[in-house]
């Protein structure tokens, strides 16, 4: 069994008493060691030189009254009790310095004596775990029966919060509805989303660390950024606004200027000053969505803006500071992009500490009902009519949706698009059979209109040109888009790799998908960015 130990501080006021009547009332201290069927193993005392008398006098009654217990002195001098910087680090280099052993010993904390600041100073070196133990509170007895002693009650407050199931059944509803803010009140199915939604809540209230959010292009990459200020926001996190750039339209003299801002006559033009996007994020969130299409010089101050906080506006010699909290949104590989040379490795390293992955749509099938409904809901807020699917017309729409034959090439805004569609030319609020079938006709049409395999010989004609694609054996030709069908699918070399040879892979011991994929690609003269750019063209 472990030895029971007590840390308390020498109340002054409480554990005073004259020596004629000092049984006939409650002191703390002493009371702390006549507890029934709680035995204290030592008691660690703490006061000042000033106390040493009232010290002694407390160490002689408790060895009265328990005459098991040692009782060590601890002097910690205090030039003012109520000073909470003072008192704080006193008492966090009393615990640093204490030869703790949790293994053998268990720690109380006696937060019945010393000033309010030190009852604080105390729950905070527990709650962090600076001391491994937990809170003890001392209570006088109520009703004292005549010939009863002065020891008074004991609790003990344990900060595993998860032990009181009010306040964990409470916490729990709040994580609950933090999540379905994030998820706009989506009642989401995927189980893998959903789990990433938890995690992105847990870090984005409890760090400031920039977040990096990946995934293709309409997967909701912009969406969940506001949602996340929004709830940091309304948890008083930020107080600042939501600043939101496409790193894509940056370019040139521009992009340094629209970023941190210019000073008056930097460059031709520049008639007046400009703050730059940063420093109108202060005390708030800037989300640089596409930030792998930053040039060298851009990334190379955003570095230094994330750490330290301030940069250097174009024709300024004088340093701006903004304190933001940045999002970042890509559809590419960074990996890729910094192995490449087009992205900075300390940015990307920077940026690394929280990445999720947001899933396509086709990944996300089951979810395509709930955010059916969420589209209507959109449909109403916006255009102030109620519009709703037959039930026909819904389980016609559904069973497209999620099959085999819904590309979703533009993920959730294929989506949104599809369902405002509808809803606008629903007759009289109703959306029928022929509405949808008109509609999946359109989607179709809207992705090629043939199959996948015909659509992926258009990107060889383009990317290749029809002389080189004249030339082509049928044989390479149906690899080559194979391919080419897989590559539009995923954001990176590295994904389409793993999709491509997730057979053969398994039968090597050391295995660079991307690499096979990038060697493959380069004897008809291609590069994956070519592909996803001449699809997204």
């Amino acid at each position: 069994m472990k030895r029971r130990v007590a840390i308390s501080i020498l109340g002054t006021t409480l554990d005073m008493g004259r020596r004629e009547d000092r049984w006939n009332r409650w002191r703390p201290n002493v009371g702390l060691c006549q507890q029934t069927g709680f035995f204290i193993d030592r008691v660690e005392l703490i006061h000042d030189n000033h106390s040493d008398w009232l010290a002694k006098s407390i160490i002689g009654d408790i060895e009265t009254v328990s005459p098991a217990t040692e009782v060590r002195q601890r002097i910690i001098n205090l030039k003012d009790p109520w000073d909470f910087s003072e008192v704080y680090t006193k008492l966090r280099d009393f615990s640093r310095d204490y030869d703790f052993d949790p293994d053998t010993e268990d720690y109380l904390v006696n937060i019945t004596t010393g000033t309010h600041v030190a009852q604080i100073c105390w729950f905070l070196l527990t709650e962090a775990r600076i001391i491994p133990g937990r809170l003890l509170q001392l209570s006088p007895p109520r009703d004292r029966e005549p010939g009863q002693d002065y020891a008074g009650t004991h609790r003990i407050i344990d900060l595993d919060l998860s032990r009181y199931d009010e306040i964990a059944k409470r916490f729990a509803s709040e994580r609950d509805d933090a999540a379905s803010f994030l998820k706009s009140g989506i009642s989401t199915r995927n189980a893998a989303f959903n789990r990433m939604i938890d995690e992105i809540e847990r870090v984005v209230i409890r760090s400031t660390a920039p977040v990096l959010l990946t995934g293709p292009t309409g997967a909701g990459k912009s969406q969940l950024a506001k949602r996340i200020y929004e709830l940091k926001k309304a948890q008083r996190k930020v107080t600042g606004p939501f600043v939101e750039v496409n790193c894509a339209t940056l370019r040139g003299d521009q992009a340094m200027s629209a970023l941190f801002g210019h000073i008056k006559g930097a460059f031709t033009g520049s008639a007046g000053e400009r703050a730059g996007l940063l420093k109108s994020a202060d005390k708030g969130v800037l989300f640089l969505d596409e930030i792998g299409e930053l040039g060298a010089d851009e990334q190379a101050m955003c570095l230094r803006a994330i750490e330290e906080k301030r940069f250097l506006p174009v024709g300024a010699d004088k340093e701006v500071s903004a304190d933001f909290q940045l999002l970042a949104g890509t559809n590419r590989d960074l990996r890729d992009a910094v192995q490449d040379g087009r992205f900075r490795e300390d940015l990307f390293a920077r940026l690394n500490l929280w990445t999720f992955q947001l899933p396509a749509l086709r990944e996300r099938k089951e979810d395509i009902e709930p955010n059916l409904d969420f589209e209507l809901r959109r449909f109403l807020e916006r255009e102030g009519q109620n519009v709703t699917f037959n039930k026909e017309a819904r389980e016609r729409y559904l069973v497209f949706a999620t099959g085999a034959e819904a590309a979703w090439s533009a993920n959730f805004r294929d989506l949104s698009a599809s369902v405002t569609r509808m809803a606008t030319l629903a007759p009289q609020g109703r959306i029928t059979v022929d509405v949808v079938n008109d509609e999946i006709a359109r989607l179709k049409n809207a992705w090629g209109g043939v199959p996948r395999m015909v659509a992926a010989d258009h990107v060889i004609l383009e990317l290749l040109g029809g002389d080189a694609a004249a030339k082509l054996d049928l044989f390479d030709k149906a690899q080559l888009s194979a391919v080419l069908d897989v590559c539009v699918d995923h954001v990176s070399a590295s994904a389409a790799g793993r999709a491509l040879f997730a057979n053969s892979r398994l039968d090597k011991k050391s295995s660079n998908d991307a690499d096979r994929l990038t060697k493959y690609l380069a004897r008809f003269g291609l590069k994956f960015e070519d592909i996803r750019d001449g699809r997204r063209s």
